[in-house]
């Protein structure tokens, strides 16, 4: 059986030992998190300081929010009203003033039966002569009159059990709807003046100090989320055939414990020209593709923007 010489065995090594992978330089980007709020307002707290790390919904900063306080109170008490405006519909009358009708039904109860037996008695009387016949006309309008009036508060009494017509519930049910829609928009008007972190993170700055006037959307807090930390590298043409996204990659920078893996997420379609801070030995092509990949956040927190990176594919 033929062998290979041992040092062709050797030099077969020592090739496949200098075919480093390829590596492209690059560097780390932030996509920093703009803490605002929609409000305008003087900054009364300021509770991070550059460098700190925060948890999600741990709170960054608070304008004052006197007036939105005072405006959220009056939402509510007109809210309050409205509510009772369209139960006091839906209900009807109260208990004492339907007493007070039961009452007066009674009396024109006992005035009917007054009346009627007048009546009664004229009408016996009036083919004697005691009685004129105006005496006798005046008595049954009075009765007419009382047996009226015993109708006219039987109907009141029955009224009183209703509630509000059709028209006037619709209408105090939108009054109550909107009262309602204005506390919503008190309530949110007077949260925008507390901002808390959106997402666990670093704090990468504070733009404003405790007394100065912050105008509406300008941001107080540049935060910096783990995750929104992303490597930037540039790749020539003759490579991009052989990356594609969803990819993993290596990263090495200088101070870096170890290298830390990363996956790309994004491979440009147009070439650019190379950045003049980008440079390479290997490298001479004065047009390149650029490639984002991202690191899991856990290793990303010890990587800072604008970090130069030497990256290599897996």
């Amino acid at each position: 059986m033929h062998k290979t010489p041992t040092i062709v065995v050797a030099a077969m090594l020592l090739s496949a030992c200098g075919r480093a992978p390829p590596a492209y330089q690059g560097y780390v980007e932030g996509e920093f998190v703009y803490v605002a709020s929609s409000q305008a307002g003087r900054l009364e707290a300021l509770a991070v300081r550059r460098g700190d790390s925060v948890q999600a919904g741990a709170p960054l900063f608070r304008l004052e929010a006197t007036l939105e306080a005072a405006a959220r109170q009056q939402a509510a008490r007109q809210f309050g009203a409205a509510q009772a405006q369209l139960a006091d519909l839906q209900t009807g009358k109260r208990a004492p003033e339907v007493a007070v009708v039961r009452a007066q039904l009674a009396q024109a109860l006992a005035a009917a039966r007054n009346a009627a037996e007048q009546l009664r008695r004229d009408q016996a009387l009036i083919d004697t002569g005691a009685v004129a016949r105006a005496q006798l006309d005046a008595s049954r309008a009075q009765a007419d009159s009382a047996a009226a009036r015993v109708d006219e508060l039987r109907r009141q009494l029955e009224v009183a059990g209703l509630p509000g017509r059709e028209q006037q519930l619709a209408a105090a049910a939108a009054q109550a709807e909107a009262a309602r829609a204005a506390l919503a928009q008190a309530d949110w008007r007077l949260a925008e003046k507390t901002l808390a972190a959106p997402d666990a993170g670093r704090v990468y700055d504070t733009l404003y100090r405790k007394g100065e006037w912050v105008a509406a959307g300008s941001p107080v807090v540049r935060l910096l989320p783990p995750g929104n930390i992303k490597l930037r590298f540039f790749v020539p043409e003759r490579a991009l055939g052989a990356l594609r996204v969803g990819q993993g990659v290596r990263l090495h920078c200088d101070g870096c414990a170890r290298d830390v893996a990363a996956t790309i997420r994004y491979v440009s379609s147009e070439a650019e020209y190379t950045p003049p801070v980008i440079y390479s030995n290997e490298t001479r092509d004065k047009l390149v593709f650029m490639v984002e990949a991202w690191p899991a956040p856990q290793d990303a927190a010890q990587l800072h923007p604008g970090q130069p990176v030497t990256v290599s594919p897996t």
